[in-house]
Formats: structure tokens, C-alpha cells, sequence
């Protein structure tokens, strides 16, 4: 008697991957072959991108962006209160084609992250502002431009027009005159939010600025000229570019200022705390979306609101201002709770992945600001390093919320008809 024949399988054969310009043999990313597989392998983290930074610039511009003030306790918190969050996971549901794009001010964003003012950051590369900024506009994520810019209000909205918030520093001489040009020029120039820093009543002591005797213009010391001979290709950009000038304040001094000129007015004049009679004041004269930065406790979030402020960016000023303060992330929860449905909450402080992400999101906030993150990836790669860390938030925030296996609340007040990454 002949033995029963199998029957066929009734599973299909499983095609062969197509072979494409980037693909490599077996798997991992090992063998894939485009720049941004390059920039993967070789910058698999923040941390390496600031590595490559350390570097590549004198030690004074790179301790300038990554220290903090007093004995970088702050600093040091920040990090740390991100470090102890923890989301446990549920399974069993698909969010692989879940959206995480947002909604801020009416607005949308690509991803739940932007770019955080920074002052000065021409010094750790030149030229920083505006590639950052046309990064931003490549990414669609905001990009908010600091007071103390090393551009103008005028190009930075040519060249991120999408995307342009604007940050006001204190000004507060002659009635708010010049405070009160700069939210003019910001205005025309068409910003689509200005964000008001309260938490720079009084400069700070930056330990490290000090003990490297950082000033602007530059001073060459034995000390400097060695950090400068350390860092040759920063030197050359330097050389290129001119050393970092505050753009936004010629049209108070005049074109013929010196770089030193306007670091001066800056300093002297750049000082003394934003009252809550300020905040009203700003809030008569600007036209859009208003929001205040560096609040850490729930009566100032209330206040603010009361003043008719559209966003409360939690923030310690990334630990640059106050050593004692605490962290931000900490700080959100509380402030979320009392403004809810009443006004948008931002964090920033320590951000330097997409799992930062989605734990600020988890503790309320719509969207997280990051700004070391990207002066560092500039420093570290210039415009595809930009480009990388984007790559990077966007694909670890993706991963982290398929991961944790749960949707997301919008918290903003205005997300009616907007789905919720």
C-alpha cells in the first residue's frame, strides 16, 4: 500500500527583500550604507553627539553650553528626575501606525519636541542660530530664537518661517523701549508665539565661566589661546565668521557698534526681574500666542493664566540660574493640574531623547523643549548632525510609545478635533 502524498502547504512562499542602494546583508544596521546610517552608527546618542562637541571646541565655549550654575546641582537634577520615571508597559495592541505629530497654539508640529532659546550659541560653533533654525524648518518642529541670538529677528524669520517662535529677555530701561521694539520686530517679522523668560531676575555665578575667564569679545589669555590651538577647525570657523555678535541690538547702538559695543549694552542693560505688570503690559501689545518660561510653582502658572498667558513653559533655565531649584520635570505636574484646559504646558531641562519625550507627555506636557541636544549634534556634525538628531528624538519617541503601549492624552486646551499621538 503506496504512503498517503502530503498535501501542499497552504503557506505562501516568502518573497525575497528587494535589494535597495542601502541595504546590507543579514541583520541590524551594521551593513546599511547611506550618510545616515553613517551618522547612526557613529552617533547612536546625545551623549556621543556632545562627546564629538567636547572635542572639537575650546573648553570655555563648550563649558559655556554645558555647564550650569553654582555647582551644576540643578544641572544635575534635571537628569536625574527624568532618570526615575517609570512607565510600565501594556501589550497586546498595534500602535505602529499611530501619528505623532502635535498640536501647539493651533499649529502643527511634526513631533512633540522643539528647539529651546539659547543665548550665544554662536560661540560653541558659528553660525549656530541659523542652522539650527533652518533645521528646524526642514524637521517642522518650533524653533524658538533667544533675545541674545548671535542672528537677527529678520533672518531667523526668513530662514524658519514655519516654525519661528521668539524669546524676550527683560529690557527694561526707558520704559520697556527697546523690550517693547523687539515684540514689535518679532510681530512683523511673523513669529508665531513669543515666550517671555521670568527666571533671570539676577545674573547667576556659572562657576565654570568664571574660573575660565569667558568673556565677550574674546580676551586671549596663555589659557584661552591654548583651548583655541586645541580646537583648529573651530578656530578656522571663527576666523571665517567673525567672533559671535548680538544681532537683534544693533538697530538700538547702530551699525557701526562694535561686537563689544552691544555685548556691553547687553550686560548693562539686559537686567532686573519681568514683573507680572510686564507680563500684562506684553500681553496688551502682542497679537498671538503668549507664553511665559521658567515657571516652577503652581500659583505663578495661575497668575500668569490670570493675565491671559496662552502657555506655561515649566523650566529651571537648564539649571543655569538657580543651583537649589528643582527639577523641571518634577515641577510639571502640579502647575499641569492647576492650569489644565486653561492653558498649553511645555518642559524643558535635560531633554536628550525621545524616551524624554514621551515622560514629559506622560507628566502633562504637550510638547518638550531640548536645546543643548542641538547646539551639541551642530557642534559635533554641522547641518547633518541637525538633521541626525531629529533622526534620533523621532525614531526613539516613536519607539517608546509603541513600547509602552498606550495613547496619549492632548493636553492642550485647543486640541478639539486633533487626535492625540
Amino acid at each position: 500500500m503506496e504512503a498517503a502524498t502530503p498535501q501542499a502547504s497552504a503557506v505562501p512562499p516568502v518573497p525575497k527583500p528587494q535589494a535597495t542602494p542601502t541595504a546590507g546583508a543579514g541583520w541590524g544596521s551594521g551593513g546599511l550604507s547611506s550618510e545616515a546610517a553613517r551618522l547612526r552608527r557613529r552617533f547612536p546618542t546625545v551623549a556621543d553627539l556632545a562627546a564629538q562637541a567636547r572635542r572639537r571646541t575650546p573648553r570655555f565655549a563648550y563649558d559655556f553650553v554645558a555647564g550650569g550654575v553654582g555647582d551644576d546641582h540643578g544641572l544635575a537634577r534635571n537628569r536625574q528626575a527624568l532618570n526615575a520615571i517609570e512607565i510600565v508597559p501594556r501589550y497586546g495592541v498595534d500602535l505602529r501606525g499611530v501619528s505623532i505629530e502635535t498640536t501647539l497654539f493651533g499649529r502643527g508640529y511634526a513631533l512633540p519636541v522643539g528647539v529651546a532659546p539659547m543665548g550665544l550659541a554662536g560661540l560653541l560653533w558659528p553660525d549656530a542660530d541659523e542652522a539650527i533654525a533652518a533645521a528646524a524648518q526642514r524637521a517642522r518642529i518650533p524653533y524658538v530664537m533667544s533675545t541674545v541670538a548671535n542672528s537677527s529677528i529678520e533672518r531667523i524669520a526668513r530662514i524658519a518661517p514655519d516654525v519661528f517662535w521668539y524669546q524676550l529677555y527683560n529690557v527694561p530701561e526707558n520704559d520697556h523701549a527697546v523690550s517693547l521694539d523687539l515684540i514689535r520686530r518679532a510681530q512683523a517679522a511673523g513669529a508665531h508665539a513669543l515666550v517671555l523668560t521670568m527666571d533671570v531676575p539676577v545674573r547667576s555665578k556659572r562657576v565654570r565661566d568664571v574660573r575660565n575667564g569667558l568673556v565677550v569679545p574674546f580676551r586671549p589669555t596663555l589659557r584661552t589661546a591654548w583651548d583655541v590651538a586645541r580646537a583648529p577647525l573651530w578656530a578656522l570657523a571663527m576666523l571665517r565668521r567673525g567672533q559671535p555678535r548680538f544681532f537683534n541690538f544693533e538697530p538700538y547702538l547702530g551699525p557701526d557698534a562694535s561686537t563689544g559695543d552691544l555685548a556691553g549694552f547687553v550686560y548693562q542693560k539686559m537686567t532686573g526681574p519681568l514683573t507680572w505688570e510686564s507680563v500684562a503690559r506684553f500681553r496688551d501689545v502682542w497679537r498671538g500666542p503668549l507664553i511665559v518660561k521658567g515657571i516652577l510653582h503652581p500659583d505663578d502658572a495661575d497668575k500668569a493664566v490670570s493675565l491671559g498667558v496662552d502657555g506655561i513653559l515649566v523650566s529651571n533655565h537648564g539649571g543655569r540660574q538657580f543651583d537649589a531649584a528643582p527639577a523641571a520635570i518634577d515641577a510639571l505636574p502640579p502647575i499641569e493640574e492647576r492650569v489644565r484646559g486653561r492653558a498649553t504646558v511645555l518642559v524643558d531641562g535635560a531633554m536628550v531623547s525621545g524616551l524624554d519625550l514621551l515622560r514629559a507627555r506622560k507628566r502633562g506636557a504637550a510638547a518638550a523643549f531640548a536645546g543643548r541636544a542641538f547646539l551639541m549634534a551642530y557642534a559635533a556634525a554641522g547641518a547633518d548632525g541637525l538633521d541626525h538628531v531629529v533622526r534620533l528624538f523621532t525614531e526613539e519617541f516613536r519607539t517608546a510609545l509603541i513600547q509602552s503601549g498606550t495613547l496619549l492624552h492632548d493636553p492642550s486646551p485647543s486640541r478639539a478635533g486633533v487626535p492625540a499621538p
